[in-house]
Order: structure tokens, then C-alpha cells, then sequence
């Protein structure tokens, strides 16, 4: 059975930056965690990061992709660089993906690390922009399919898909 890579937030761990959790509240939730297919993981904490922490966006409008490839940086609203960190935070999730047999990942969007479908546009304005966290673009980069809490029935209906495959 293909597991699940999941960001510790949306299961209720109070880690987000804010130090508060965004627990996602669906039955398919409960049927994986009966299942053992969940793989819990903030991938900020696992770099040694703080709960709670300065908010952190990746600037000049890039995404995660950009700061894999050394063309941007992950900066806090203080100021401070925090692109090793992120990166770290990606490896990290990245190894536990793979040491696990996670196939899927869902992640929460809009964070640097771990937004799949939209990031902050680095002006701590509140404004968006399509993109991937660091962990998502990496987590991407080596086949994992990313999926955001906003998508989980995009998510389920795969799952369903990929055993129906299996199985004929």
C-alpha cells in the first residue's frame, strides 16, 4: 500500500509558524490513519526551526523551483535568510518520503515549504501567486505526486485510480 506523506499541521500539530495547527477535518483522513498510510511530517521543525517563528516567504515573486536551483532565497519578514533552512526542510521530508514508500504527498498550501499550488509573492503583503513551496517542488522533482489540502478529492480520486490500476 502506497503511502501518504502529510504536513504535520493539517493532523493537528500545532506548527505552523503562528504556532497553530490547520487540521483537515475530511473521512478520508480518518480511513488512512486506520489504514497506516499517513506519514506525518513538518518539514520546517525537522530543519530545527522554531514553533513559533517569524513568517517566511520566498522573495522577488519566485517559487520553490527558483530556490532549488540557487536563484532565489527564503526570507523572513524580519529579515533574516532562511533559504538553508528551507532547503534542509525539503531534504529532510524528501528522505522520509522515500525511506517510507510515500508515493503521495498532501501537503498545506501557501507556505514556502510546502505550498503546492500557490506561495506568497515574497512582499508579506498577502498576495499570491501560482507556485510550489521548496518542499513541494522538490518532493515533485523526484516523483512524488503533490497534492494540496484544498485538493483532497483530487487526491482520494487518484488513490482509487492507481489500486483500480493495480488490480486490472
Amino acid at each position: 500500500m502506497k503511502k501518504i506523506l502529510v504536513s504535520a499541521c493539517l493532523m493537528g500539530h500545532a506548527v505552523r509558524y503562528d504556532g497553530q495547527s490547520k487540521a483537515l477535518a475530511h473521512p478520508a483522513i480518518a480511513r488512512w490513519i486506520e489504514e497506516r498510510r499517513l506519514v506525518t511530517i513538518c518539514p520546517e521543525m525537522s530543519a530545527g526551526m522554531p514553533v513559533p517563528r517569524p513568517p517566511a516567504e520566498i522573495e522577488g515573486g519566485a517559487t520553490g523551483d527558483d530556490v532549488l536551483v540557487g536563484n532565489a532565497r527564503v526570507v523572513k519578514i524580519t529579515g533574516g535568510d532562511v533559504t538553508e533552512e528551507f532547503t534542509q526542510a525539503a531534504l529532510n521530508a524528501l528522505a522520509l518520503a522515500t525511506e517510507t514508500g510515500c508515493r503521495y504527498a498532501l501537503l498545506i498550501d501557501g507556505s514556502p515549504s510546502c505550498g503546492s499550488g500557490f506561495v506568497y509573492d515574497g512582499t508579506f503583503s498577502g498576495r499570491k501567486l501560482v507556485g510550489n513551496g521548496v518542499t513541494a517542488a522538490l518532493l515533485k522533482k523526484f516523483g512524488i505526486a503533490v497534492y494540496s489540502d484544498r485538493d483532497i478529492e483530487t487526491l482520494v480520486a487518484r488513490i482509487a485510480a492507481d489500486k483500480e490500476e493495480a488490480i486490472g
